[in-house]
């Protein structure tokens, strides 16, 4: 079997701290490699593979912003749909755009649906519903107007993710430093329970960055460190008593949530999108509904246990549960 895997090139492959979607697209073709699946990625020329690396960007336009991110991604994504009648089957981490290439190529392409930017690009997934095979990261980022062929959720190294069950007493917050993540709502729940908060992640917004965020900073209170690479990552995790998780929007899965339990760090998390699919409520964490109830739930973290957050990740969230999954995916395309 051999498979062209298209990576996003916002980031090199894998990312050095931020860039979920290549992270993901690496942890997967590196165990299929493993399996002894022929793979080619198509990524940025800074990426690292035990696989083919096959590159037109030298590095990510999101590292390089003096790169046309439109341009680049047209050249990357036409590379790897010219070379397609090498392979036995495409497969596109890269979003909507590579679809508009299915139609003009014989060889299947099966497409990872990472969640929906927005409504608006829902209709080139309509167009090509017929001709390509969707995968879903979750059962609740499914579009009832798409078909698919497969749920498969993301899986993680759970080698990278070191378990601790005597945490210290600061709360985490380990994400994009937006709205949708609910970095505001998180230094509210810290500052009612009075209890240390570490923030981590890009900013991705810098106006709710300097409003919500920056008049808080105090050291020992609420402290910002930055996008973190993924030993301080390990760290942080690790030892924190909590991971919240206060999200204002439908989240498609939720790395850090998958992440913060691999070290058996408890989630309390907003009741949206796919956090049902990850959390056990009372078990893993806890779901609410609001900054009040997280507050009361972070106040009874202590009796989770932390072995269990662990044991759900192994169960069902590691990376080679992950890759067995697309083989079958695989395999169901090509027998067709």
């Amino acid at each position: 079997m051999k498979i062209a895997m298209l990576s996003p090139i916002a980031w090199r492959t894998p990312p050095l701290h931020y860039g979920p979607w290549e992270q993901v697209t690496s942890l997967l073709t590196e165990e299929l490699v493993k399996m002894g699946v022929e793979v080619t990625l198509f990524a940025t020329a800074d990426s690292v593979t035990s696989g083919h690396l096959h590159a037109v960007s030298t590095t990510g336009y999101e590292e390089d912003r003096s790169m046309n991110a439109k341009v680049w991604e047209c050249l990357h994504i036409s590379e790897c749909f010219e070379n397609a009648e090498t392979f036995d089957l495409i497969h596109n981490q890269f979003d909507f755009l590579p679809l508009s290439y299915s139609k003009l190529v014989k060889t299947p392409v099966v497409s990872t649906i990472h969640g929906f930017s927005s409504p608006s690009i829902l209709p080139v997934y309509q167009k090509y519903d017929k001709y390509s095979h969707y995968v879903s990261i979750s059962n609740a980022d499914r579009s009832p107007e798409l078909d698919y062929i497969a749920t498969v959720y993301h899986g993680i190294d759970l080698d990278q993710f070191t378990f601790n069950a005597h945490p210290q007493d600061y709360l985490l917050f380990y994400g994009r430093i937006h709205h949708d993540k609910g970095a505001k709502e998180a230094i509210e729940i810290a500052r009612a329970l009075d209890k240390p908060l570490i923030m981590a992640g890009i900013i991705q917004d810098d106006h709710y960055f300097k409003q919500h965020i920056e008049p808080h900073l105090k050291k020992g209170k609420v402290e910002y460190v930055g996008s973190v690479g993924a030993a301080k990552r390990n760290e942080l995790l690790a030892n924190a008593s909590v991971l919240l998780h206060p999200i204002n929007f439908s989240e498609p899965f939720g790395l850090s949530v998958v992440e913060a339990m691999a070290c058996g760090t408890p989630v309390v998390a907003f009741n949206k999108g796919s956090m049902p699919e990850l959390i056990d409520d009372s078990r893993n964490g806890f779901l609410v509904e609001n900054v009040d109830a997280a507050i009361e739930k972070v106040k009874r973290i202590n009796f989770i246990n932390r072995a269990a957050c662990r044991q759900k990740v192994k169960a069902y969230f590691s990376k080679e549960r992950m890759c067995r999954d697309y083989i079958e995916v695989y395999k169901q395309i090509l027998n067709r």
